[in-house]
């Protein structure tokens, strides 16, 4: 398989999106809680400098459109591995049009771009979750079976199994990966039932790192030339329990990053950035 774990985790540049004014009203939520802007904006101004200034990355920053209150999840609107770049088509029609700058700025790194145009496809990339040998994709209510084997098109040098998600936005509301071969998930009976569907699916015996949270598994892990293991993940401010457990990782860099207002409209830490790896050019 094309470059199998070797870079897992290497990455030059991000993609990320300012907050509308919108968002603290309009943006989509499964609940009710009320958003504070300010802060929302302040977390991810500091979210945003952690990857320019604490780890180097290339940042491209998109401006807020107020018509999309929901477009600091750039996450959702592209899948990138390699030099590919799957547009997607999120699940919520209200949010369709947010690939549009994402496509441009990844037009712009010269990658091979993918668009997902079948009207029956859905997908977001919240419910992505690439472990460096495969996909799992989750079957949820922004994502379904056709936009998970358009992914599997796209990306044909990997396998690709499905997941329902039962509970939660997406796959990622509830695991992400800590490092090579190692997922972080969540305590909870659905989250534990998804990590068993995955683990039958693979060839790959992953390990695991359990947090009594299942908001706090998902975090940011990259492996960086400079750095070595790098983690951003949950605060102790927000989930004390599951921060001590992030502590046993003592090979890497541990960036706590808070979340507290863009998680009242099911936003997490992975949502906020889509990361790139681009190989430079001789």
């Amino acid at each position: 398989m094309a470059g199998l774990m070797s870079g897992f985790g290497n990455f030059t540049h991000a993609i990320v999106r300012a907050i509308p004014s919108s968002f603290a009203k309009e943006a989509l939520r499964t609940n009710s809680s009320e958003v504070d802007l300010a802060k929302a904006q302040r977390e991810h101004e500091h979210y945003v400098g952690v990857l320019k200034h604490k780890l180097g990355l290339q940042v491209l920053e998109l401006p807020a459109d107020e018509s999309l209150p929901d477009c600091v999840f750039v996450e959702d609107a592209a899948v990138v591995c390699g030099d590919t770049a799957l547009i997607t088509r999120p699940g919520a029609a209200s949010r369709r049009k947010e690939t549009e700058a994402m496509k441009k700025a990844l037009m712009e790194l010269n990658l091979n771009i993918v668009e997902m145009d079948d009207e029956t496809a859905t997908l977001d990339g919240g419910d992505v979750l690439f472990t460096g040998r495969e996909f799992f994709v989750g079957l949820s209510k922004r994502t379904n079976q056709r936009g998970a084997e358009i992914l599997a098109d796209a990306f044909k040098d990997y396998a690709v199994s499905t997941v329902p998600v039962l509970d939660g936005l997406h796959l990622k509301s509830f695991c992400s990966m800590a490092g090579p071969g190692l997922i972080v998930i969540g305590s909870s009976e659905p989250a534990q039932r998804a990590l068993k569907i995955m683990q039958q699916m693979s060839d790959h015996r992953y390990d695991k790192l359990t947090v009594p949270d299942d908001l706090a598994a998902n975090c940011v892990y990259m492996n960086l030339p400079s750095k070595g293991h790098v983690l951003l993940h949950c605060t102790p401010e927000e989930y004390p329990e599951s921060a001590k457990v992030f502590e046993k990782l003592k090979d890497h860099m541990l960036i706590p990053v808070s979340n507290s207002e863009k998680v009242k409209v099911d936003g997490a830490l992975t949502c906020c950035s889509v990361l790139i790896n681009k190989r430079m050019e001789i």
